[in-house]
């Protein structure tokens, strides 16, 4: 993949004028909808994704002190966050992206959460992690079905800087549909035919809204043009999901040097990936 030929500011969406006057009539979109509508085609692809937030927050509750500070790396509209300061009330959390919609969509419903909720918008493709958020260290780090738009090699550097930045003790937690090794094939194909069998369930019998519907349905809303524009604009280099198998992305926490690293919860290929520093 290439990456974008001019990377994006931290924290700065960079539009037309024309742009920006288009984007303020965002407001008037009833944002709690699309979030709603956002949850439910997610767990449409993902039937056990509450299960999965679940088992990293459990991490959580048994490793973290009262006060802490996570991370919701690629964090889409906030799912994680909010999950998370729901559970931990005197936990913080920066969530961090690039998507200017879902972040928008994400801002306008959770807003700052008592304060305890900060958004950055950044670029993974080029962000420096501790520069850029402006802690020099954190307790935890989570993510969930992001990770896979990196290609591997810049997925492997963002190992490496968390491995300096996440404390002694602190913990990665990286939920995703991590692929079998190769010599595992056959698990994969039971893993693929499962997926594609409920999803032709969901999706076609049920009728449920799938990602391209939502996408576009949400278009029909007054005064997306820009925003939409903008996003597309920012994935431009964007190509084929990479998907490194789980061996790969063990190896490379362990050589961003945390000690501990292994699959805690799994549901064929859909599994959530802990590493200790």
């Amino acid at each position: 993949m290439n990456q974008p030929n001019s990377p994006i500011n931290p924290n700065e969406m960079i539009l037309k004028a024309d742009q920006k006057s288009s984007l303020q009539s965002t407001h008037t979109i009833d944002w709690r909808h699309w979030l709603d509508r956002w949850d439910a085609q997610q767990t449409g692809y993902l039937p056990y994704r509450e299960a999965r937030f679940n088992a990293m927050l459990d991490v959580l509750e048994a490793l973290m002190p009262e006060e802490f500070i996570a991370i919701d790396l690629a964090c889409g509209p906030g799912s994680i966050s909010q999950r998370l300061l729901t559970r931990f009330s005197k936990a913080s959390c920066i969530a961090i992206d690039l998507d200017p919609v879902l972040l928008t969509m994400g801002q306008a419903v959770l807003g700052d959460m008592a304060g305890r909720l900060r958004w950055i918008e950044a670029d993974l493709m080029t962000i420096d992690l501790i520069s850029q958020v402006g802690e020099p260290q954190v307790d935890a780090v989570l993510s969930t079905t992001a990770l896979h738009w990196l290609p591997t090699a810049r997925l492997l550097q963002i190992y490496q800087q968390l491995g300096g930045w996440v404390r002694p003790g602190g913990v990665v937690l990286n939920g995703d549909n991590i692929p079998f090794a190769p010599h595992l094939s056959t698990f994969q194909t039971v893993a693929n035919a499962m997926s594609q069998q409920r999803q032709k369930g969901v999706f076609g019998l049920q009728g449920m809204e799938d990602w391209e519907h939502w996408w576009q349905s949400l278009a029909q809303e007054p005064g997306m043009k820009a925003l939409l524009e903008e996003r597309d604009r920012r994935f431009v280099w964007r190509g084929a999901e990479e998907h490194p198998i789980c061996e790969l992305h063990e190896a490379g926490l362990r050589d961003a040097g945390f000690q501990e690293v292994s699959v805690i919860w799994q549901h064929m290929d859909d599994r959530v990936l802990m590493a200790v520093r």
